[in-house]
């Protein structure tokens, strides 16, 4: 099975290209969306108390907003967190890509997949461009967050420009291509279709 990692640094639309993927019958694995699920298991939560504290749990769920406040301005901080989700997360995905006998390859979506080394696991990368300023805007409209909160978060995560030596293939989003041509040229190299099925969107 061929595993493919798909990336993106925050505002560059690597969800909507992951879109694009599915629709192609490419099953695709959302690794921000299982880290969610796993940071709200009763084992992870006692490791979140011991580490964070208690005040940021409530009830039996831990307070992600509280969270992202600690971890986004501590690296350290953000380190143990990751340390925790990291592994459990790629656990998952070893036993979810296995079960995908019948697609040429999966797609791993991760925000910091570089950053984590969990590039590593993969056959290929592909990386989803877009300029900072577009970037940010887009996220100020989708989060109703201000520049500065964007860039905060932006500050957690590698410059695409150190991100482009890790990938295989670049798909630009900075709405002066299509992105769906993209998307098809690289899924006919990766999946070696003669004819790449058209996407169901």
């Amino acid at each position: 099975m061929i595993k493919v990692g798909l990336t993106g640094n925050i505002g560059s639309g690597k969800s909507l290209v992951a879109k694009i993927f599915e629709s192609l019958q490419i099953p695709v694995f959302n690794a921000d969306d299982e880290a969610k699920k796993i940071l709200d298991s009763p084992k992870v939560i006692i490791e979140i108390k011991r580490l964070f504290g208690h005040e940021i749990i409530f009830g039996n769920r831990v307070d992600r907003k509280a969270l992202a406040q600690i971890v986004f301005n501590d690296h350290t901080k953000l380190d143990q967190l990751n340390s925790i989700i990291h592994p459990a997360v790629r656990g998952k995905f070893a036993t979810w890509a296995g079960q995908q006998t019948a697609s040429p390859y999966v797609i791993y979506e991760a925000a910091i997949l570089i950053e984590s080394g969990h590039y590593l696991n993969m056959d290929k990368i592909i990386l989803v461009t877009a300029p900072e300023e577009l970037r940010i805007k887009r996220v100020m409209e989708r989060d109703g967050a201000t520049k500065a909160m964007v860039q905060q978060r932006m500050a957690n995560q590698w410059p695409e420009e150190k991100k482009v030596k890790y990938a295989d293939f670049i798909i630009k989003n900075d709405e002066s291509e299509l992105l769906i041509p993209q998307v098809l040229k690289i899924d006919k190299c990766i999946g070696v279709r003669d004819t790449p099925p058209h996407p169901n969107i």
